[in-house]
């Protein structure tokens, strides 16, 4: 086998990896668009809480999606604008929803945050819940 061989092998591996990567997230998208949080969701929630509370943690990471789902593609976030919710679509404006209904009122906070930059861009964006005490 030539070195252009495997060269053209491994070129049409990659193209083949990057089709399915693409493919994949055009799925996510479907779903986190067009469809509901649904209750498997809201367990592995309750239960990254609880792992991290028997860990000794006070917060968990409990959801990331890219950041391309936002509205402003994650600036907002980004840049602590306090309007950032106004930027959320789909899954992620109904887990906030959630949040403002059932975790705010128990003391939880909701911070998101952009968690990698790709090529110096927003990437992923992730919701962390909190729930450490008030500073005395």
């Amino acid at each position: 086998m030539t070195m252009l061989q495997k060269e053209m092998e491994k070129m049409e591996e990659e193209r083949k990896a990057a089709k399915a990567a693409e493919e994949k997230l055009a799925r996510f998208t479907e779903d986190f668009l067009q469809n509901h949080v649904t209750e498997e969701e809201i367990s592995i929630v309750r239960n990254l809480v609880m792992n991290a509370v028997k860990n000794g943690k006070l917060e968990a990471l409990v959801y990331s999606f890219p950041s391309t789902l936002c509205t402003d593609q994650g600036r907002a976030i980004n840049n602590s604008d306090p309007n950032w919710t106004d930027t959320l679509q789909g899954k992620a404006k109904e887990f906030f929803e959630r949040y403002q209904k059932f975790g705010k009122p128990q003391g939880y906070k909701l911070k998101a945050m952009v968690i990698d930059f790709p090529g110096g861009i927003p990437g992923d964006i992730g919701f962390f819940l909190n729930w450490a005490p008030p500073p005395a």
